[in-house]
């Protein structure tokens, strides 16, 4: 992997999907949006972030209990991240989301409508951290992680 590349990070839901937009050069990123997922998973939506911000790689939160085992989500995630690989032929990896929400909700304080896309941005951290500890040779810093109930990933 190159260390110029945009990612895209997927916190899905049932209900949303946040998203999130970072750079392996500066092992950041940023919260984009919140896509409504209540009756369809939002292709077309999906497809013009795809096409705007022209990512090498998409990162999809993977929610776990806090035991590690899987949960019901954890499912539709999995197949989520599947089609998005099948639509966009594009490298999908998922990442721990445990206690995503928690901390996007702390880092959102007041305004709670953008927790969604924070925890997106918390997820593809989790993911530059761990990059960017492989990288380096050193271990990753611990991060956190995300959960929510049909699956609209078709």
């Amino acid at each position: 992997m190159k260390r110029d590349e945009t990612l895209l990070g997927f916190d899905f839901g049932r209900k949303r999907i946040g998203v999130a937009v970072g750079q392996t050069v500066s092992a950041t990123a940023s919260p984009l949006l919140i896509l409504d997922n209540r009756k369809n998973t939002p292709w077309t939506a999906i497809g013009r972030l795809l096409r705007s911000w022209r990512p090498s790689r998409l990162i999809v939160g993977v929610p776990l209990h806090m035991d590690g085992t899987e949960q019901e989500l954890t499912a539709c995630a999995r197949r989520f991240m599947r089609r998005l690989s099948g639509r966009y032929l594009l490298p999908v990896h998922g990442v721990d989301e445990r206690l995503s929400t928690v901390e996007a909700r702390r880092r959102a304080g007041p305004h709670a409508a953008h927790v969604d896309s924070l925890a997106a941005q918390i997820i593809l951290e989790s993911w530059l951290n761990e990059w960017t500890a492989r990288q380096s040779g050193e271990p990753p810093a611990e991060a956190p992680g995300h959960t929510h109930p049909p699956c609209h990933a078709r």
